[in-house]
């Protein structure tokens, strides 16, 4: 099951990360989110030990949301470093996630 990032876990799981992370910005309510969320946990399994693939509730977490100004959902980011180095906003096929991820690797 994909990583589910909150404020607690935040700074160590994806900033301080020496792996490429992949951070779904995601509420139960979306539509669009539970179609690519199954995408998502695919990715985790498949990246294992190559990249950092989760989750995060914006609904749960609106403050970091709001530090990345996501406004729409789902936004897919992808942190390098502790910064945001890509970026995808709404529901797109997994060959796009993948080619993202494989840039960072």
């Amino acid at each position: 099951m994909a990583i589910e990032f909150t404020s607690s876990n935040f700074q160590n799981d994806v900033l301080d990360s020496d792996k490429p992370v992949l951070v779904d910005f995601w509420a139960e309510w979306c539509g669009p989110c539970r179609m690519i969320g199954p995408i998502v946990e695919e990715l985790h399994t498949e990246y294992l030990g190559k990249a950092v693939i989760g989750k995060l509730n914006v609904d749960e977490n609106p403050d970091i949301a709001m530090t990345y100004s996501v406004r729409s959902i789902p936004t897919l980011l992808v942190f390098k470093g502790g910064q945001v180095v890509d970026k995808i906003v709404g529901a797109v096929a997994k060959p796009m996630i993948m080619q993202k991820i494989e840039a960072q690797l």
